[in-house]
Order: structure tokens, then C-alpha cells, then sequence
């Protein structure tokens, strides 16, 4: 009863968290399908515009993060009060950061383009994206802090339905703005972004309107995100600062394959465009078993029984090497039906399929490794481990390497592509060894 109890909670959360990142990443799917049949520029410039908002994902995700390790502990103990701290402490955080982003994108549109390409129609299209898209910044804040204190006491139903909402919202505004349909303007670029901002804001409205009307297990309010508790603050941040540092660091390393490939060919932007997005709809299934992880792992340490941690933590990793295999097989199956939908040139499209197939198997290590280090070794709270982890493979090894093999040895985009996902797979042997010979689990409440 005890081992049907543990699959049925893991696949509660499991499905409910996956479900919710497939249909958001869906609507950045169907907004570069319907972009790469509207221009290639207005894929390519959207698609670097988008490298910034996945660096300030990632800081978000950490502050996120960092609420559910402790959260989920102080819920294994029932222990309320300390919660509504700590979603506070990371609201504030999270505020902070997107209002320098915001600052930052309005004085230097164009300069935050030229981080990314050299071609001018890319950079022009990605500057009339960027002018929209930088109000979303601050509604996104509100929401992901608010999911992943709500994801820290199993509430993850919420997610799934608001993402549904949002899906219909935003593809429904983009197919109207992007072309012009039903007498509306002919906006490109500009118009996804609109339909983008429409659907963060009523997500947001949504999430705040479920946590004060429907909530039972926390009941937060307003006057909640006006605490303050130093003690708190201090032990919070010093578990999510080196998770800041490294998630920010990841987000700037794939902004960087962006950069990488964009300095390469102008093709090679655009396939990478159509090739990472149907790669990141696969990934959800890697995210939310590193998700369900961390809840699960987090509070049985805070229910104190540290042999069931140990159990927990094996019997999660089987489970990642079914997902991960799966996770393959369906990505290389889908690439070929997902291309065909784009309206790309055919060295493009053949480009794009190429970085699929090794995107397969780089899903499979990935799918074993992110949610084993993720969810259970950060999860457990030392996220220190990972920290240095990530810094050695992804800026001793995997940067040096990829820009020698772009600018100095003049690889192919498909060879600098499987250098900048290397990592994925040699990853694999540290989280292994340190999952079942190391110190990783810490009490922290």
C-alpha cells in the first residue's frame, strides 16, 4: 500500500506539473509556427528577443525553487506561518529582478538585440517584440512565485487549468494580430507580443484570485507579502543565491547557443528557433519529474524519516530513465510532422530536423540527470552540489568548447549544436554517485 500510495502521489503532481508546462510552451510553439509562416525575420528576431526571457525564467524558476525546498520541508512538518515568509522574501526578490530587467530592455532595446545577431531585419522585428513584451515581466513574477508556493503544498491542478486558459488566449490574439485576420492590423512580431502580455496578465489575475478565494492549505493574503523576517531571509538566500547564480548562469548559456548559432549563419537562428521549441515541449517531462522530486523529497525530510528519503530517491531515479527513453522516442517521431507545419527554407527545415535527432538523445540524459540533480540532490537542499557541478561542465567545458569549434576551428552548426548539449549526458555520472554515495541530504527547517 505504501509503494502505491508513493507512484500515485508521484504521478498526481507528476502529470498535473508536465500537463502545465506542455500547454505554456505550446503557445511559444504555435507562436514561432505562426511567425515562420508569417517571415523567417519575425521567427529569428522573436526567437532572440525570447533568450532574455528565458535568462530571467531561469532566475525566477530559482526563486521558485528555493520556496519549494524549504516550503515543502516546513509542509512535511505542518508548519504554516513560516511559509507565507518565505513566498514573501522570494515575491519581493522576484519584483526586484523584473523591474532592472524592465529598466534595462526600455534604455538599451537595441544593444539587447545585438547581443544575439548582427542581421538588421532580425534585430528591427525583435526590437518591436521586445517594446511589448518587457510589460510581461512583472505579471510572470507574480505568478511563478505564487505557483511554486502553491506547488510546495501539492497544489498543482491550478497551473494546469490556467495554463489551458492562456493557450487559448494568447494563439487566438497571435493568429489575429500576427496576419490581420477579421480586420485587425497586420502587426507581426509586435502582435504576438500583444497576445503574449493579454496572456500573462489574465494568468496572473487568475492565480491571484485561486489563492485568495479557493486556497484552503495556506490562506495567504495581501498583508502576508508585507512580512518581514530576518532570520528567514538569510537562511533563504543562502540556499538560493548559488541557485540564482547557476540558473541565471544557464539562462545566459543558452541565450549564448543562441548567440553562437546567430553568428554563424542566419539560417542556423532559425532552425535552432523551430528545432529548441519542440525540444522544450519534450523537456516538460524532464521539468516536472525535477519538480515532483523536489516536493516529494522535501517533505518527507521534513517529516523526518530519513531511510524513506534514501528509498525515495532510488525509486525516483527508475522512474526517470522510463521518462527519459520515452521523452526520445517521442521527440524523434515528432520532428518530422512539427516541421512540416513551419514555412522555412529547406536547407533551414533540413538543419532544423538534423538538431532534432540529436536532440533525441540528449533528451534521454537530460531526463535522468536534471531531475535526479534538480529534484532530488536540490531538492534535498544541498544545492551547492549542483552549483559547482553546473559551473565546471557548462563554463570550464561546454562554452570553450563550443565557441573553439565555432569561430576558431569553423565546425558546422550541427557539431557546435552537440557541443552545447554535451553536458547532458556526461552529467549523468556525478548525479548517480552523488545521489547514492553522497551527502546530500540537509534539514533546513
Amino acid at each position: 500500500m505504501r509503494e502505491n500510495s508513493f507512484y500515485r502521489n508521484f504521478f498526481n503532481i507528476y502529470i498535473a506539473l508536465v500537463l502545465q508546462n506542455v500547454i505554456t510552451i505550446s503557445v511559444n510553439l504555435a507562436d514561432n509556427i505562426m511567425l515562420g509562416s508569417y517571415s523567417e525575420s519575425a521567427l529569428a528576431g522573436v526567437a532572440a528577443v525570447n533568450q532574455i526571457q528565458f535568462v530571467y525564467q531561469q532566475l525566477l524558476m530559482a526563486l521558485g525553487e528555493g520556496v519549494v525546498i524549504f516550503c515543502s520541508q516546513y509542509w512535511g512538518k505542518r508548519e504554516i506561518e513560516p511559509m507565507k515568509k518565505i513566498s514573501s522574501i522570494a515575491m519581493h526578490a522576484a519584483l526586484g529582478i523584473g523591474i532592472i530587467l524592465f529598466l534595462a530592455v526600455s534604455i538599451f532595446p537595441m544593444q539587447s538585440m545585438h547581443i544575439f545577431t548582427t542581421e538588421p531585419a532580425i534585430a528591427a522585428e525583435g526590437v518591436r517584440y521586445l517594446t511589448v513584451i518587457r510589460f510581461t515581466y512583472l505579471f510572470f513574477a507574480v505568478t511563478q512565485i505564487l505557483l511554486a508556493t502553491l506547488r510546495s503544498v501539492e497544489t498543482v491542478k491550478i497551473a494546469f487549468y490556467m495554463s489551458i486558459v492562456t493557450f487559448f488566449i494568447n494563439c487566438g490574439m497571435n493568429y489575429i494580430l500576427i496576419f490581420g485576420h477579421f480586420g485587425a492590423p497586420e502587426l507581426g512580431s509586435a502582435g504576438a507580443a500583444i497576445g503574449t502580455l493579454c496572456a500573462r496578465i489574465v494568468e496572473c489575475m487568475v492565480i491571484i484570485w485561486f489563492v485568495k478565494k479557493k486556497d484552503t492549505k495556506l490562506g495567504l493574503k495581501l498583508t502576508d507579502y508585507g512580512q518581514r523576517d530576518a532570520k528567514l531571509r538569510k537562511a533563504y538566500f543562502k540556499i538560493t543565491i548559488p541557485m540564482l547564480f547557476v540558473q541565471g548562469l544557464w539562462g545566459v548559456n543558452t541565450a549564448l547557443q543562441t548567440a553562437i548559432l546567430g553568428h554563424m549563419t542566419a539560417a542556423a537562428i532559425a532552425a535552432n528557433s523551430a528545432a529548441s521549441n519542440l525540444f522544450l515541449l519534450v523537456k516538460s517531462t524532464a521539468v516536472g519529474a525535477a519538480s515532483t522530486a523536489s516536493v516529494i523529497i522535501g517533505k518527507t525530510i521534513g517529516m523526518g524519516d530519513m531511510d524513506q528519503v534514501k528509498l525515495n530517491a532510488k525509486k525516483l531515479q527508475k522512474l526517470f530513465l522510463i521518462i527519459g527513453i520515452c521523452s526520445g522516442v517521442l521527440l524523434f517521431f515528432l520532428r518530422i510532422p512539427v516541421l512540416s507545419l513551419y514555412n522555412l527554407q529547406p536547407a533551414t527545415k533540413a538543419m532544423a530536423n538534423t538538431f532534432l535527432m540529436i536532440l533525441s538523445v540528449v533528451c534521454v540524459g537530460m531526463s535522468y540527470q536534471m531531475p535526479t540533480n534538480n529534484g532530488i540532490i536540490r531538492g534535498g537542499g544541498n544545492a551547492m552540489f549542483v552549483v559547482k557541478m553546473d559551473l565546471i561542465s557548462i563554463w570550464c567545458i561546454v562554452i570553450p568548447l563550443s565557441l573553439f569549434m565555432a569561430f576558431v576551428v569553423k565546425a558546422s552548426p550541427v557539431v557546435v549544436v552537440c557541443c552545447l548539449n554535451a553536458d547532458q549526458i556526461f552529467k549523468c555520472v556525478p548525479a548517480y554517485l552523488e545521489s547514492h554515495y553522497g551527502n546530500w541530504i540537509r534539514k533546513l527547517t
